[in-house]
């Protein structure tokens, strides 16, 4: 059964600005942050990538890196798939796709078993794709998933808010999770608003495993979610969200995996400059080689 990375490259990321942020390249070769993650997650024992992109995008995506990585996948014998965020029928007025939990919806037809979901524009580090693929072999249970959580004082932007989804953790099992919206630093610590935020929290960056009966959930969970909607032209369909009413009605447990690595991301513009720099650092270091998949090849 395959070991199966989805990685959500379809949102609009309206607060960076000009281009697709997805495509931005920021490591020595012109690397993308997609590309870090599908070296550590194959490096980890995945052997299959979806990506769910947008109609729009298909062209670029395919050109910038699609092609490119098709060449490592052939040599090691890694499943690729692409996945459109198609939207279906939508309210007069509506831009935004309907969300994290609808984009996973897209790819029921290629889910054939466990798999993990990532944002295409996050860095999570080695270590957690390991953690990862050794949670995704030991699911039995529809419903048991996985998520592995972030220390919210590393995740923060110094050019303005982040949405994150604050996590209640119980001897690492996940009580709930709060999505919280302009999530901002300040001298004392972050506040949303005129809430103060512990920067100690854990926190989803959208690391999560799924058994393959997870998708049946958001195939019968979406229509509901429609119905009950009270801004037709903004509200989504939100892993978090999902995740939050499913352990409240006791229908799921989740494990919360931690990782010593240090999650790093953009969702400004400004963001890339800070980005780059920590990529540098990661190759100074030797985490990563010139030729990006050298050392999987080689082995």
């Amino acid at each position: 059964m395959d070991k199966t990375l989805v990685i959500l490259a379809a949102g609009i990321g309206s607060r960076y600005g000009v281009g697709i942020k997805q495509l931005e390249g920021f490591g020595p070769n012109n690397e993308l942050i997609i590309d870090y993650s599908i070296h550590d997650a194959i490096k980890a024992g995945f052997n299959k990538v979806v990506y769910i992109i947008r109609n729009e995008i298909f062209e670029d995506f395919e050109e910038v890196i699609g092609r490119r990585n098709e060449k490592v996948f052939r040599a090691l014998g890694v499943k690729w798939e692409y996945v459109m965020q198609t939207p279906g029928e939508m309210p007069e007025g509506r831009k935004k796709p309907w969300g994290t939990g609808q984009a996973v919806l897209c790819c029921k037809d290629v889910l054939d078993g466990p798999f993990c979901v990532i944002n295409a524009d996050d860095y999570y580090g080695p270590e957690a794709f390991v953690q990862a693929s050794g949670y995704l072999e030991t699911m039995k249970e529809p419903d048991r998933y996985g998520l592995v959580g972030y220390i919210l004082k590393n995740t923060l932007s110094d050019n303005g808010g982040v949405t994150r989804g604050i996590c209640s953790v119980d001897n690492g099992v996940l009580v709930g999770i709060d999505e919280t919206k302009n999530i901002e630093k300040t001298p004392e610590g972050a506040r949303s608003g005129d809430k103060v935020i512990d920067v100690e929290s854990t926190v989803s960056m959208n690391f999560w495993m799924y058994p393959a009966e997870f998708v049946k959930v958001l195939e019968e969970g979406f229509p509901v979610f429609k119905q009950k909607m009270t801004d037709p032209l903004k509200d989504e369909y939100l892993l978090p969200i999902i995740v939050d009413e499913l352990l409240k009605e006791g229908k799921c447990k989740v494990d919360v995996l931690t990782s010593d690595d240090h999650w790093f991301g953009v969702t400004y513009a400004e963001d890339k400059a800070t980005v780059t720099e920590e990529f540098r650092r990661l190759y100074k270091e030797g985490r990563y080689s010139a030729d990006l998949y050298s050392d999987i090849i080689k082995n």
